[in-house]
């Protein structure tokens, strides 16, 4: 390439996933991208996955992000980078929740690697519906809410779960509550969430009945107006349980949290900004019609109890920017607000997003761009550095 005019911003046409518990109006309303057909559009996928890889145009030419990199990546992704992950080890989404999404436990590195392997070696299918692992990577995740967003993460303390399921008394699952009460370890907590998960047939049907007759009689509390919500998306559905075992919180916009590996999580509602280790890994425990594999969602998860005023993650401020500290090397992301040319250095590939006003990016080389709200750029490692002016907030995904 020497020589050549290389190019340092390159717009991104980014693929929409249109999944059932999409937002019909969220991504058209907050980014003005339209929506003539009026479909659930649940998430905007930024990056080089192979379920939904970002478009570039090189040299006039329209090419898949994957394939751009993969011309000379150790130049465009960096060095270091290429080393450690042989790809663009994240994925930055926008994601609109209009229903609930299953709750989910994601494996980390070790257990995705020996699960993978297994799974490859027993012959099931990638794409099969009882396949647990798709890809040999850990999925740890960082939301920032745009909108209020609810969601569940991590275990309730264990005698708050134990006070709520004996307020309940629910007689289908006396014997298990009984044991739980008994044994209030973590243990005692992985072996009543197991067992109130294998819940089959009749007693499954009574003790979920039992529960909406429950809520309905107190539905005047947030919790169980929830879980009315949640059963008209998931009628039946064992996972109506899970909100007295799990935490559940509203982000209001601007507010970030990290989900880390084998911590049952859902979203409930709301739109926000997602980056993830670039993978498909996920064990579900409820909220869904799909396949549910109990003993090896319970040997993936942590059952330590996760204290309500820990789940916010708190920015540190420098640079002009929120940086969030993230406790794995896949991925950073900040949000700059209100900045006029500043300079920042670049070590790995980049995405900058525009949330609410349009951003100009320009180069010492004397390329320039500029994106409106809803749109982002891809910027290689070989820029090493850019200057950047927005009146309103953007966020910027590296690693």
């Amino acid at each position: 390439m020497a020589g050549t005019h290389r190019s340092m911003f390159f717009k991104m046409n980014n693929v929409i996933q249109d999944y059932a518990w999409g937002s019909k109006t969220s991504i058209e309303t907050l980014f003005g991208i339209a929506n003539p057909e009026a479909k659930p559009q649940a998430e905007l996928w930024m990056g080089a996955h192979a379920n939904g890889c970002s478009e570039i145009e090189v040299q006039g030419e329209v090419v898949k992000l994957s394939d751009f990199i993969a011309t000379d990546p150790y130049a465009i992704i960096g060095a270091q980078t290429q080393q450690q992950f042989g790809e663009l080890p994240y994925l930055f989404k926008v994601l609109a929740a209009e229903n609930a999404l299953s709750i989910q436990v994601h494996p980390n590195k070790q257990q995705a690697e020996v699960g993978f392997a297994k799974e490859e070696q027993m012959g099931i299918a990638r794409n099969a519906a009882n396949r647990n692992y798709k890809d040999p990577n850990h999925k740890p995740e960082l939301v920032f809410a745009l909108t209020p967003y609810q969601a569940m993460n991590g275990f309730r303390q264990i005698d708050e779960i134990a006070t709520q399921f004996n307020a309940l008394e629910i007689p289908a699952i006396s014997e298990l509550v009984v044991a739980f009460n008994a044994n209030q370890t973590e243990a005692g907590l992985r072996d009543f969430f197991a067992a109130m998960l294998s819940l089959e047939g009749e007693q499954k049907a009574s003790a979920v009945n039992a529960l909406l007759a429950y809520s309905e009689a107190h539905k005047d509390q947030p919790l169980f107006a929830l879980l009315l919500d949640l059963a008209e998306q998931y009628p039946g559905d064992i996972g109506l349980f899970a909100p007295l075992m799990l935490n559940v919180l509203t982000l209001q916009p601007g507010e970030a949290m990290f989900l880390s590996a084998c911590t049952p999580h859902a979203y409930i509602k709301g739109t926000g900004l997602e980056i993830m280790a670039n993978s498909d890994n996920v064990l579900r425990a409820g909220l869904t019609p799909k396949y549910m594999d109990v003993p090896e969602l319970v040997a993936n998860t942590y059952f330590t109890p996760m204290a309500f005023d820990s789940l916010l993650l708190a920015p540190t401020k420098a640079e002009n920017g929120s940086h969030y500290a993230i406790p794995v090397p896949d991925f950073k992301f900040s949000v700059y607000k209100q900045v006029e040319n500043i300079t920042l250095a670049v070590n790995s590939a980049e995405i900058i997003f525009a949330i609410d006003a349009p951003v100009t990016l320009t180069h010492s080389n004397g390329d320039t761009v500029v994106i409106g709200k809803g749109q982002s750029v891809f910027i290689p490692a070989y820029a090493e550095q850019y200057q950047v002016t927005c009146t309103g907030s953007f966020a910027r995904a590296y690693n």
